[in-house]
C-alpha cells in the first residue's frame, strides 16, 4: 500500500461560549483546524485534524500546519502509511521540528491501518484498557465568582474534574481557585493551570496561600527550570504540560521527579505514534496524564479517545471531549458526552466519517 495524495482542508470551529481565555490575557473566539486527508492507491483514505490553540500558547499557529504540510506532503508520496515509525523517522528528516505539523498526517495513518486491519485504533494502541473515559473541563478565565458558576454548571451536566484557567494576578488567582473549589465535592478534582502565566515569585504567593485546599498546581511558570522551583516549594500535587514536548523532555522530568502528572497533547507530540510512545513511558513511570490535544473537533476527539480507551485507568488521569466545545460538527461518528464520560468507536480505524459539505474544498492538494 502507498500514499498517493495529501489533501487539506480548512475549517473554522466557533465556540458555544464565544470565547476561550487563558493566561496573558490570550484568548480565541474562533479556532483555525487543519483537516487531511492521507489518500492510498488501495482506495483507503485515512483522516487527521491538528488545531492549535491560536499562536500565542505554543510554537505552533494555524497557517504553520498548512505551509508545513506543503513543504512535507510531496516527501511522503509513495510510502506505505502502515509503516508507522519508518514514516516518523522519515518525517523527522526531511522538516526538522515542527512536529504538529505531522501529527495529521501520522492520525491519518493510523486511521488508515485500523481500516486495512478491521479493527479500532483503540485495540492497535494497545487494547481496550478502560470503558467509560472520565472527562474533563476546562473553564475559561473570568471573575471568580463567574468562574465558579461555570464550574457549577458543568457539574450538572456530569463533569467531576475541571481545569481552572488562571495564571493572572496571584491576588485574583487565590480567589478563583478557592471559589472553585467551594462549590465542589469530595472527589472532585481541581486543576488552576496557569499556562505559563506566573512568575516565579506569584507561583510562590499562590501555592503558598493554597496549600490548605485540594488543588492540583498545572505549568505555573514558562521554563522547565522555573515550574521545578515551584515544585520543590510545594506538597500540592503537581502537573507539567507545555514543556515536555518529546520523549527528552519527559524522561528528565522522571528523572527530576518534577511532577505527578502530565498532560499529553497528541499533536504537540507529532501524532499518535510518539504519544503512544510516551503514554507507555508514563505508565512504566507510574505517572498518570491527561490525553488530549491543543484543540480541535470531532477527528481530534475521536484521536484522544483512542488512545486514552487504551490507556490504563489508573493511568487516565483524565481526557477531554473538544467536540463538546464547538458548533460545528465536522465528522459522523465522533465520541458524544455522556454524563462526563465518553468511548471511542468500536468501528474500523478511527471510526469517523469526515462531512465533507463541512470541509469544503481542500486547500491544499499535493499528489
Amino acid at each position: 500500500m502507498k500514499i498517493t495524495a495529501i489533501r487539506a482542508y480548512q475549517v473554522d470551529l466557533p465556540l458555544k461560549e464565544g470565547r476561550y481565555s487563558w493566561s496573558n490575557g490570550n484568548y480565541v473566539e474562533v479556532f483555525d483546524a487543519t483537516v487531511v486527508a492521507v489518500e492510498t492507491d488501495a482506495g483507503i483514505t485515512g483522516w487527521g485534524e491538528c488545531c492549535p490553540l491560536g499562536s500565542a500558547y505554543l510554537p505552533a499557529y494555524a497557517l504553520g500546519v498548512r505551509s508545513g504540510l506543503a513543504e512535507i506532503a510531496p516527501k511522503v508520496i509513495g510510502m506505505d502509511p502502515r509503516d508507522l515509525w519508518v514514516l516518523n523517522r522519515h518525517m523527522d528528516a526531511v522538516l526538522r521540528g515542527h512536529p504538529y505539523v505531522k501529527a495529521a498526517i501520522d492520525v491519518g495513518c493510523w486511521d488508515i491501518l485500523g481500516k486495512a486491519s478491521g479493527l479500532p485504533c483503540y485495540q492497535l494502541l494497545g487494547g481496550k484498557a478502560q470503558d467509560d473515559i472520565k472527562l474533563y473541563r476546562a473553564i475559561s478565565q473570568v471573575g471568580p465568582e463567574a468562574m465558579a458558576a461555570n464550574v457549577a454548571g458543568y457539574r450538572a451536566e456530569g463533569y467531576t474534574k475541571f481545569q481552572l484557567k488562571v495564571g493572572a494576578d496571584a491576588d485574583s488567582d487565590i480567589a478563583r481557585i478557592r471559589a472553585a473549589r467551594a462549590i465542589l465535592q469530595p472527589g472532585d478534582i481541581l486543576v488552576a493551570d496557569a499556562n505559563t502565566g506566573w512568575t516565579m515569585h506569584e507561583a510562590a504567593r499562590v501555592v503558598n496561600a493554597v496549600r490548605d485546599v485540594d488543588v492540583y498546581i498545572e505549568q505555573p511558570s514558562p521554563t522547565y527550570e522555573e515550574c521545578l522551583v515551584t515544585r520543590r516549594r510545594t506538597a500540592l500535587p503537581f502537573v507539567l504540560d507545555e514543556v515536555i514536548g518529546d520523549v527528552r523532555d519527559l524522561m528528565r522530568g522522571i528523572a527530576d521527579g518534577a511532577m505527578d502528572v502530565i498532560n499529553l497533547k497528541i499533536s504537540k507530540v507529532g501524532g499518535l505514534t510518539k504519544a503512544r510512545q510516551m503514554r507507555d513511558l508514563c505508565i512504566s513511570a507510574g505517572i498518570p496524564m491527561t490525553i488530549e490535544d491543543t484543540w480541535g473537533g470531532d477527528i481530534v476527539t475521536a484521536t484522544i479517545a483512542h488512545l486514552a480507551q487504551s490507556t490504563p485507568k489508573e493511568f487516565c488521569f483524565s481526557a477531554t471531549d473538544f467536540n463538546s466545545y464547538g458548533t460545528k460538527d465536522i465528522a459522523t461518528g465522533a465520541p458524544k458526552r455522556v454524563n462526563g464520560t465518553m468511548r471511542a468507536s468500536d468501528a474500523p480505524g478511527l471510526g469517523i466519517e469526515p462531512i465533507l459539505q463541512a470541509l469544503g474544498r481542500p486547500v491544499l492538494e499535493i499528489s
